[in-house]
């Protein structure tokens, strides 16, 4: 977490500490499992919405819309309907979701680089 030193300059909205503070409500936001496969799953490309379904195994049409809605809210998608019949409609990531992708590649990394030692932990609780 950031201290109190570094967030002194910053306008109270930046302290995620705060329950009421614009940042911890982004946080919480894109800080789910279904946010972070999205953004991962875009990466630098253009996907329809059922290419990204067939990408992010396991999610359901309704938490991928209300991801997806979320992303965009947030500006960290964009949203493009083309006007065809039926309509085409396509996803991709802004820059500041390009940049939260970084973050993403990094979990991602930290979760390849540690899996064994999770594992070994979690056998040791019996899971």
């Amino acid at each position: 977490m950031v201290t109190k030193q570094l967030l002194r300059d910053l306008p109270e909205n930046a302290d995620l500490r705060r329950a009421d503070s614009l940042a911890r409500e982004i946080f919480s936001d894109v800080a789910n499992k279904w946010a972070l496969l999205i953004i991962e799953a875009l990466g630098e490309r253009t996907l329809r919405f059922s290419a990204l379904r067939n990408e992010v195994e396991g999610i359901s049409h309704k938490m991928l819309t209300q991801n997806l809605r979320m992303l965009e809210h947030n500006g960290l998608v964009n949203r493009t309907v083309h006007p065809t019949v039926p309509p085409r409609v396509e996803y991709t990531l802004t820059e500041p979701g390009r940049a939260l992708r970084t973050t993403v590649d990094a979990i991602c990394g930290w979760t390849h680089q540690y899996l064994g030692h999770i594992e070994d932990a979690r056998r040791r609780f019996g899971d």
